[in-house]
């Protein structure tokens, strides 16, 4: 961090593909005049490095704080490079889905409106997830996240999504992914242990381990879900047959999205049901009885054959509007 009588700088971390530099360049620059900052220190991302590696450039620098402009990927591996959270982390939403920033209120279409809560917003600490993924042939690898990691229907859908055609079309893009993905009827079939406890066994479409509940299109998948609150916030989805999904999309679009908003809405809301359950926990291990494909805040991660995650509460500062 700059020593008294010097003047705060930010650091920049921005994915070429995802912004228009010179556009960002302008907005920055007016934000660095009006607040008395010093001129940014811009770092990009590349094919061989997410964001990881220039986060620790950053750090080293000495920055003030850390604006990343990018999608969720490039949130989540500025993130993981940041790693202790002393410098706060500021979004400036670049990508398709942007989850973390619609969870943390940032404006998704104002770049201006974000960079001022780059400069002068509230610091707030949030939850990160560390999973640890243990591959077919027992290999490791380990990262952070800080939306969500699923296995099922979020993974699958990834994994069919054109990339070109998520360039050119952005969410839409996962429309028809989303339909080539509900016809696979295969299920996740898993053992799972939560805060060490018991092993039991489960089937599944999906499995989502969230830090945060809402997604595009103001649907909210898990209403609890808290960003600071220590704990993950774990979706299962069973659905039986058509009337299942009814009762899931029911659940999710209707209840979550327009009922519990008001009080008057939620005396009409229905108990749980069967092909949604919902469950707290600060440590998930699972094992699967065959390799599927995993996501992490939205970014296909390959098969895992199981995979150990846990919270680490408020382990990473972030850049909220002013309150």
């Amino acid at each position: 961090m700059p020593s008294p009588g010097e003047m705060k700088f930010a650091a920049v971390i921005y994915n070429p593909i995802k912004v228009d530099l010179a556009a960002l360049r302008e907005v920055v620059d007016e934000a660095e005049h009006d607040h008395g900052w010093s001129s940014s220190l811009w770092l990009s991302t590349s094919t061989e490095d997410a964001g990881q590696e220039r986060a620790a450039e950053a750090v080293q620098s000495g920055a003030s704080v850390v604006i990343v402009a990018g999608g969720d990927g490039t949130v989540r591996a500025v993130a993981e490079g940041l790693q202790s959270g002393s410098i706060p982390l500021a979004l400036l939403p670049s990508g398709t889905g942007n989850l973390l920033a619609r969870n943390l209120g940032i404006p998704l279409n104002d770049v201006a409106a974000a960079v001022t809560i780059a400069f002068t917003g509230d610091v707030h600490r949030i939850d990160v997830g560390r999973i640890t993924v243990t591959r077919e042939d027992q290999s490791e690898s380990s990262h952070v996240f800080v939306v969500m990691a699923g296995l099922g229907l979020d993974a699958k859908m990834l994994a069919n999504t054109d990339d070109d055609l998520k360039k050119k079309a952005g969410w839409l893009a996962y429309v028809t992914a989303l339909a080539t993905t509900l016809r696979d009827p295969h299920e996740l079939r898993f053992r799972y242990s939560l805060n060490g406890g018991q092993q039991r066994s489960l089937r599944a479409h999906t499995l989502i381990v969230a830090n945060c509940g809402a997604l595009p299109s103001n649907i909210v998948l898990l209403p609890d879900a808290e960003v600071d609150d220590g704990q993950f916030d774990i979706a299962l989805l069973r659905p039986t047959g058509v009337i299942g999904w009814v009762q899931i999309f029911f659940k999710v679009i209707w209840e979550n999205g327009v009922l519990r908003r008001s009080r008057a809405g939620r005396a009409f809301m229905t108990k749980e049901v069967s092909a949604l359950r919902y469950v707290k926990a600060t440590q998930i291990g699972i094992r699967l009885a065959r390799a599927e494909q995993i996501e992490l805040d939205g970014d296909g991660f390959g098969s895992a054959l199981a995979f150990e995650a846990q919270i680490d509460p408020k382990a990473l500062s972030i850049m909220f509007p002013r309150s």
